[in-house]
């Protein structure tokens, strides 16, 4: 549902809580689970600036306006997840990114995500434990 919202948000310029407004009347959903997916498609769109910096600089051949959709705002969720939500580890967050992507992407989208929220992750990581990001690659 977050990335259906995110996906709304960007590609039809839908206000997401208008969009969140519809999509629950449609679907109810127990009170927590839609305080977190308020959590998660409000905190995207609050960070969105910095979560599309780290894209770009991860994603070499590709620009933001040049991937595809449904790639963007997968990776965006889940970037967002991983950084700011301390209760979701980061290896779930990626799963769950791989399956969106092989579900609503193209046959490249798993690996294309995939690759990207590695990269990052491991640069969080080596950033965290002070160990020199390596240059392989």
């Amino acid at each position: 549902m977050a990335f259906k919202l995110l996906f709304q948000t960007d590609v039809g310029r839908n206000p997401w809580q208008q969009a969140m407004a519809r999509m629950v009347e449609e679907e109810p959903l127990p009170e927590k689970s839609r305080e977190f997916l308020e959590q998660l498609v409000k905190g995207t769109l609050q960070h969105l600036k910095e979560i599309d910096q780290l894209i770009t600089q991860h994603s070499r051949e590709w620009t933001l306006e040049r991937m595809a959709n449904t790639d963007r705002n997968i990776l965006r969720m889940a970037i967002y997840e991983i950084k700011y939500i301390e209760d979701v580890p980061a290896g779930a967050a990626i799963n769950e990114a791989v399956e969106l992507a092989k579900r609503y992407g193209d046959e490249n989208s798993g690996k294309f995500v995939n690759g990207i929220l590695g990269q990052i992750v491991r640069e969080m990581t080596s950033e965290t434990c002070g160990v020199p990001e390596s240059t392989e690659g």
